[in-house]
């Protein structure tokens, strides 16, 4: 039997050493869930947020099978703590996961605190090609991306604008009105956020991702907030590293399909 753990600290020293920031907001209890096998003193542990999934502790198909009563999700991206881990994944979800690599970025919050890095950050903001605006993230805007597909996961994790107004962040590129381009908080946690960043596929290729990336790190850097980023992919390590951050390394993740 799975249950939900409640008390979080429960569950903390199952996650101890693993630098994911959704983690750390579902052990917060700022957004997202966390599950084991035990209430009270849990062996395995699995933290859920979104889109993603955290296994923790001693490999337990019961977990790696679980899905939450009334999740409507039909994908997740699994991330196991060890390869024993990702062999019950494979195990249990067969033809349904699919491997795939990561890369997880350096947390550097010194790394943005310097004079030259805010100037060349504020200089990258500032680049918009002519008939873009940007924007910060407001409640007209918070709704309007909430219908959107390509840019939901924006805003998707939090309930409400007075959620993310308490624990998101972001800066929206408009084009005739209409967001073409941003960078927000997939999640927040407390003293962060995990960037989100996407643009509209016919406005690709103009900056406009380096520009509001550079914009929302500055607004962390504002309200004494750490933005962390992980790439799903190396276009997205490069534009990291365009922002002053700095390559860790790459793990395994699987992103589960009819979930």
């Amino acid at each position: 039997m799975i249950y939900e753990i409640k008390q979080k600290e429960k569950a903390a020293a199952l996650f101890e050493g693993w630098k994911e920031t959704l983690i750390w907001s579902c052990l917060q209890g700022v957004m997202g869930h966390i599950y084991g096998d035990e209430a009270e003193i849990p062996a395995s542990a699995m933290a859920l947020l979104g889109d993603f999934c955290f296994l923790a502790g001693k490999p337990d198909k019961e977990l790696v099978r679980y899905k939450p009563r009334g999740c409507a999700q039909d994908f997740v991206i699994m991330v196991p703590q060890n390869e024993a881990w990702g062999a019950l994944i494979e195990e249990c979800c067969g033809e349904k996961a699919g491997r795939v690599l990561r890369y997880a970025i350096k947390k550097e919050p010194e790394v943005f605190n310097g004079r030259e890095a805010q100037k060349r950050l504020r200089a990258a903001a500032d680049r918009l090609p002519e008939g873009y605006e940007m924007k910060r993230m407001d409640e007209a805007l918070f709704w309007r991306c909430r219908e959107i597909s390509w840019c939901r996961d924006w805003v998707a994790q939090y309930a409400d604008y007075d959620m993310y107004r308490r624990y998101g962040l972001g800066a929206v590129i408009l084009k005739d009105g209409e967001p073409v381009s941003g960078a927000s908080s997939y999640s927040g946690y407390l003293g962060g956020i995990e960037i989100e960043i996407d643009t509209r596929e016919d406005c690709r290729r103009k900056g406009l991702a380096t520009a509001c990336g550079a914009k929302l790190i500055l607004e962390c850097l504002r309200k004494g907030w750490y933005p962390s980023w992980d790439a799903q992919n190396l276009w997205s390590v490069a534009l990291a590293e365009k922002l002053g951050y700095h390559f860790s390394h790459a793990y395994t993740a699987y992103e589960i399909q009819g979930w």
